[in-house]
C-alpha cells in the first residue's frame, strides 16, 4: 500500500534533447507553435531586408561609373560584409535560435562561428578606413586625391579582409578561443546539437584589442589630431587679429 502511494506521487522529469538517442546531447527548448511562427516571420523579414538592401547598394555602385571612387569602394566593401552576414550567417543563426539546437554538424558550426568573428571584424575595420577617408576629405581636401588613391583603397580592402579572415578562421579552427581551458570546455560546454562560440579570457582580450580597441585608437588619434590642428588654426587667427589691432592703433597714433 505504501509502495503504491509513493509510486503514484513519483514524477519522471523528461527533458527534451536535441538528439534523443545520442549520449551527451544538448537539452532542447521547445517553444509554442505560434511563437515559433512569429519568430520565423520576424527573423526572416530581417534577413530579406538585409540581403536586398545591401544587394541594391552593391549593384548601384558597380553599375554607375560616376560612383567609381575610393570612398564608394570602401562602402562597397562594407555592403559586401553585410550581404554575407545576411546571406550566410543570419539564416543558420535564425534556425539555431528558434529550434534551440544545431543540426548542421561540427564543421559547419566552426564555419558559422568563424564567419561571425570575420564579418564583425571586417565591418569594424571597414568603418575605420571610411573614417580615415572622410578625415582626409574634410580636413585635408587638397591632399585627399594624392593620399587616398584607388590603389590605396584596394590595399585597405585587402588588409581588411585578410586580417578579418585570419582572425575569424584562425581563432576557431586552431582552437585558440579555448586555449588553456580545453578540459572545462569539453566537459561542461560542448554537447551534441550545440554550437556555442566559447572564448577563454586571453582569447576575449585578444579579440577585443584586434576588433575594437585598435580601430578605436586609430579613430581617436585622428580626432585628436584634428582637434589640435583646429586649435592651432584658432590660435593663429587670434594672433593675426591682435597684430592687426596693434597695427591699426599705431597708424592712428601716427596720424594724430
Amino acid at each position: 500500500m505504501d509502495f503504491s502511494m509513493n509510486s503514484s506521487h513519483t514524477q519522471i522529469d523528461i527533458t527534451p534533447l536535441c538528439y534523443e538517442f545520442v549520449n551527451g546531447s544538448c537539452p532542447k527548448v521547445v517553444y509554442p507553435m505560434f511563437l515559433r511562427v512569429l519568430l520565423y516571420l520576424f527573423f526572416g523579414s530581417v534577413v530579406i531586408l538585409t540581403i536586398f538592401g545591401n544587394l541594391f547598394v552593391i549593384i548601384t555602385i558597380v553599375h554607375f561609373k560616376q560612383l567609381h571612387m575610393p570612398t564608394n569602394y570602401l562602402v562597397l566593401s562594407l555592403a559586401v560584409t553585410d550581404l554575407l552576414l545576411g546571406g550566410f550567417f543570419m539564416p543558420p543563426n535564425m534556425l539555431h535560435f528558434v529550434e534551440s539546437c544545431w543540426y548542421f554538424g561540427t564543421l559547419l558550426c566552426k564555419v558559422h562561428s568563424s564567419l561571425a568573428i570575420m564579418l564583425s571584424t571586417a565591418s569594424i575595420i571597414n568603418l575605420s578606413f571610411i573614417s580615415i577617408d572622410r578625415y582626409y576629405a574634410v580636413c585635408h581636401p587638397l591632399l585627399y586625391h594624392s593620399k587616398i588613391t584607388p590603389l590605396v583603397t584596394v590595399i585597405m580592402i585587402i588588409i581588411c579582409w585578410s586580417v578579418s579572415a585570419a582572425a575569424g578562421f584562425g581563432i576557431i579552427f586552431l582552437e585558440l578561443n579555448i586555449l588553456g581551458v580545453e578540459e572545462f570546455y569539453y566537459e561542461n560546454i560542448a554537447c551534441e546539437g550545440g554550437c556555442v562560440m566559447f572564448e577563454s579570457p586571453p582569447a576575449t582580450i585578444a579579440s577585443a584589442i584586434l576588433s575594437f580597441y585598435f580601430p578605436g585608437v586609430t579613430k581617436n588619434r585622428e580626432h585628436s589630431h584634428d582637434t589640435d590642428q583646429g586649435q592651432n588654426q584658432r590660435d593663429s587667427r587670434r594672433t593675426q587679429h591682435k597684430q592687426r589691432k596693434k597695427g591699426e592703433t599705431k597708424n592712428k597714433s601716427v596720424e594724430n
